[in-house]
């Protein structure tokens, strides 16, 4: 239990006991009907926005709490403890204000910051196409410029929060083939031509509904753009390289509340006549589980303060870390699921939740396969 907040400073033991105390008042509760009944949990958001969660590494001035990336991380693997699945679409939110924030102009900052820092507005971030998945950079999604104005057509696959949310980042392209035909544009919901696929069935997440979001001749001011033309690959990957520390840290918090349920249950479980606590095979399980647990959290607060330094292997050591962490971490909650037995399998548990919201943090924002060659690519190329 400690060691989550071993080695914090006083202000971020604060933070991390104010997200835990969050999510255990205010998500855990609800965290199964929220999932039953796939509900978007939209005024639980919005209290966590007045606590600063909806903009945690966004600057002040446009309504962020102005927080490091290592406090983002603490903050994101408490919450998670309360609701993976939502805490999850939160990181997104995040990433998306923290995008329009670092590389919008000051009009663009004020414009959408402010109301996606209190959550009155949700945002979703649009690079994946039904073609185009793990290689993004070949993304068919086009804005053609007319005027004072770019025409979008094209669609987007398995957006987070499409069809709910009123603000879409939407990477497109604007020129020639590759990463460096690339824009970000910053679409508004309710823009004509703007419209959404069916609301997908997933094994997990389900307290975030997701979308194709579909562009027909839709009309988008040049004045929404981010950056440069072509810069929008480069903006999605940036975004990311916080996005993956963010969603790992979610696995965190997964693996830290299933190793709880499984240390609770081993010590009321009675089998052979004595609680399954007393199996040495048991222990020994759960003491690889909490090792485990350590080695990841350490990794992705690493990954944490090298990004924030700026450091030149931050995004080898993010794509680690988001290997490492989520991988190990869906080990975790699988391990303890088993240690629950039959009752592992049943809804009334929450530990199969979170075997079930985690999966699928192996496989987005960057699959681990792609983390692998991100980290095998920087070590050959020397």
């Amino acid at each position: 239990g400690g060691a989550a907040s071993a080695g914090l400073t006083e202000e971020q033991k604060e933070f991390q006991k104010v997200a835990l105390d969050f999510a255990t008042k205010e998500m855990a509760p609800h965290m199964a009907e929220w999932d039953e009944k796939e509900i978007f949990p939209v005024e639980t958001m919005r209290k966590a926005a007045q606590l600063g969660f909806g903009g945690i590494y966004v600057k002040p001035d446009v309504g962020g709490s102005g927080l490091s990336r290592l406090d983002t991380s603490i903050i994101f693997e408490a919450l998670s403890t309360g609701c993976t699945s939502t805490t999850a679409y939160m990181s997104i939110h995040n990433m998306c204000v923290w995008m329009i924030d670092t590389f919008g102009n000051e009009e663009q900052r004020r414009r959408f910051c402010p109301s996606l820092c209190s959550m009155e507005k949700f945002a979703s971030y649009c690079l994946t196409e039904p073609g185009s998945g793990s290689d993004a950079a070949s993304l068919l999604t086009t804005a053609q410029r007319k005027g004072d104005t770019y025409v979008l057509n094209g669609s987007k696959a398995f957006i987070s929060g499409g069809g709910d949310t009123d603000v879409y980042v939407v990477m497109c392209r604007t020129g020639g083939p590759g990463p460096k035909g690339i824009s970000c544009l910053v679409l508004e919901k309710g823009t004509p031509g703007l419209s959404f696929g069916k609301k997908e069935k997933k094994v997990g997440w389900n307290s975030q509904p997701t979308r194709a979001v579909i562009f027909e001749d839709c009309v988008v001011p040049v004045g929404n753009r981010l950056g440069a033309e072509g810069q929008g690959f480069s903006i999605a990957m940036k975004g990311l390289n916080g996005g993956r520390i963010n969603i790992a840290s979610c696995s965190l918090g997964a693996a830290h509340a299933s190793v709880l349920l499984a240390q609770e249950h081993l010590t009321v479980r009675k089998q052979f006549g004595e609680p399954l606590a007393n199996n040495q095979y048991l222990q020994f399980r759960l003491a690889e589980m909490a090792t485990r647990l350590v080695a990841a959290r350490l990794m992705v607060r690493n990954a944490a303060r090298a990004l924030q330094e700026g450091r030149e292997d931050a995004a080898v050591l993010c794509s680690m870390a988001k290997l490492f962490a989520t991988d190990e971490c869906f080990a975790i909650c699988n391990q303890a699921l088993q240690m629950h037995g039959g009752y592992g399998y049943l809804k009334d548990y929450a530990v199969q939740q979170f075997v079930r919201d985690i999966r699928v943090h192996q496989i987005l924002e960057g699959t681990n396969e792609v983390m692998r060659m991100i980290v095998a690519r920087n070590l050959l190329q020397g």
